[in-house]
């Protein structure tokens, strides 16, 4: 089993809560590729986790940069997550995106972001602490009953943490909205047909302990080991 994990450029490859997570739910250390912006791509992987980060470039999805907005941007992130994303696609391995991940792959497939919730879409909905507040449940969401992270939540409503100034404005092809907060922002998004893809918009990462965010790591880890045994053999 190879995992590639995608991250910011200034991110500890080695120490940090996506690595621990996916250890936790079974995955060697050995097994989980690191990449940055300055990496090459791998030349195998079996599963994909798009980690969070700087914003999408809007020029992605056809909009100017948002003056005032805050947008930060790194067009090599940028490329090695579209890159990496079309690559996972094509092979069929399974996809989990964690809020830029989320992002990305609602822009990959079409869709388009708001690039300042404050700006664009003024909430009382907290959506973005400090990264010192990383493990605070910020707001509930409610997850839709029939999808794939209503089975994996086992909740119809979970309480979340939040770290995200954009968020989906028009859903990409092919996916289905399953967790949505009070505001009516996009918290979950999946593959309503084709393969294993899910991504939340929260940090599930750094909740160590809760069931939910466990569960979430560990199907994704099973869909990985299902993708690996439905190969045909060499």
């Amino acid at each position: 089993m190879r995992i590639a994990l995608t991250l910011d450029r200034d991110a500890d490859a080695e120490s940090n809560d996506y690595l621990r997570s996916l250890v936790a739910a079974g995955v060697p250390r050995s097994s989980i590729d690191v990449l940055s912006p300055e990496s090459h791509l791998p030349v195998r992987f079996d599963g994909l986790l798009l980690g969070g980060g700087v914003d999408v470039d809007p020029g992605r999805y056809g909009r100017p940069l948002l003056e005032n907005a805050n947008v930060e941007v790194d067009a090599e992130r940028d490329g090695l997550d579209f890159g990496i994303f079309g690559d996972a696609r094509r092979r069929g391995a399974p996809v989990l995106g964690i809020c830029r991940g989320l992002q990305v792959v609602n822009v990959a497939l079409g869709g388009t972001l708001v690039q300042d919730i404050p700006t664009e879409r003024p909430s009382r909905v907290v959506h973005q602490r400090t990264k010192e507040e990383k493990t605070r449940r910020d707001h509930r969401v409610a997850v839709a009953p029939g999808t794939r992270l209503a089975r994996i939540a086992g909740a119809a409503e979970i309480a979340v943490n939040s770290r995200h100034h954009q968020a989906i404005d028009r859903v990409g092809a092919g996916l289905a909205v399953s967790a949505t907060a009070p505001d009516g922002v996009a918290e979950g998004i999946e593959a309503s047909n084709d393969g294993w893809l899910l991504a939340v918009q929260w940090h599930p990462e750094n909740l160590s302990g809760d069931g939910v965010s466990e569960r979430l790591f560990a199907a994704f880890v099973a869909a990985v080991r299902d993708h690996m045994a439905a190969r045909p053999s060499r």
